[in-house]
């Protein structure tokens, strides 16, 4: 085995580490969120309120009482708001994902037991309860797992690596998958893509309030409008780049983790590299438009489409998948 393999720590330990990252997100998710309210809070004071002493000089005292207050009178109501948010997200992304990927439950039936045959076998020799399985109707080759607990979790394959690979090959992406699922990492990614999901929707709001008071800039409160957005706007691009960094934070050494798992669960690795050299080629599904949504797949179906001289790897959540075969062709 490679240092890499060496460095595998075992099933448990990863996942008490996956559980605490979710704790920890959880748990930094409304601090970050207060904080982010004060900054609005007194930049809207600085800029809009009537904070200024005569001579031009800032009323330190009057500033944090006014910023204070209008921490104490949005917090509960935006804490409220996006927790409520929140929640619907975090128990119905099985549907939010199927909805974004286009996946449908497969029907067990005809060629279709060849797949449910495979997941039950190795959910079975995992003692894990058996996922729910969904296919995507599309040609090219990808999979990912998805879900929160037993009653969610599903694996999505779709219909071109269904087509494509062999058993032994098809076999070890579903490993992969499951290992995911054992691994308590789909969960974690799910926490972190709603939080990117909440910050990016509170931009949107703000940039489209601040385009519809534009239109009436030629009074003063149009302008005073602007000026709200505009802090709004800022305040939650900086929101969105920290929940960014918090999704970026989730180690690609995951994936590692995963194909070591789905290795030792078939005791095929090198089926598991020869289906990651077929997906290599063609892992872009055409639905698939959100960053979000792509990070769940075994290949990222954007990551290569969206490079720009190599500054895309910077900001990956997929190590590159060349080195990963070369990891498994060495077990």
């Amino acid at each position: 085995m490679t240092d890499t393999s060496k460095r595998y720590i075992g099933l448990h330990t990863q996942q008490a580490s996956n559980n605490f990252r979710s704790i920890l997100l959880l748990c930094l998710f409304p601090c970050l969120v207060a904080a982010l309210t004060l900054l609005f809070s007194a930049l809207l004071v600085f800029f809009t309120a009537d904070t200024f002493l005569p001579d031009g000089r800032l009323a330190h005292g009057r500033f944090w009482e006014q910023s204070l207050a209008l921490f104490l009178t949005l917090a509960p109501y935006l804490l409220g708001g996006v927790t409520i948010w929140f929640i619907i997200a975090y128990f119905t992304n099985t549907a939010i994902i199927r909805s974004a990927t286009g996946a449908l439950p497969l029907q067990r039936r005809g060629k279709n037991k060849r797949i449910y045959n495979m997941v039950e076998n190795l959910s079975m020799a995992q003692g894990m309860a058996m996922p729910k399985i969904d296919v995507i109707e599309d040609d090219s080759l990808n999979a990912f797992a998805s879900g929160i607990d037993d009653r969610s979790y599903t694996v999505s394959l779709s219909r071109g690596l269904i087509n494509t690979l062999d058993d032994e090959e098809l076999e070890g992406v579903i490993a992969h998958e499951l290992a995911h699922i054992r691994n308590r990492d789909v969960r974690l990614l799910i926490i972190s893509i709603v939080f990117v999901g909440i910050f990016a929707m509170l931009a949107e709001i703000a940039l489209r309030g601040m385009l519809r008071s534009g239109r009436g800039r030629s009074s003063s409160n149009g302008k005073g409008a602007i000026a709200v957005f505009l802090i709004a706007l800022l305040v939650a691009a900086i929101g969105y780049l920290l929940a960014l960094l918090m999704r970026f934070a989730i180690s690609r050494k995951r994936e590692y983790m995963a194909d070591a798992m789905a290795a030792e669960m078939t005791s095929r690795p090198q089926a598991l590299a020869n289906a990651l050299r077929k997906i290599s080629q063609k892992p872009n599904i055409a639905g698939i438009t959100r960053n979000d949504v792509a990070q769940l797949f075994i290949e990222h179906p954007l990551e290569k489409k969206n490079s720009f001289l190599g500054i895309s790897s910077l900001f990956a959540t997929h190590p590159p998948i060349e080195k990963r075969i070369a990891i498994l062709e060495q077990f």
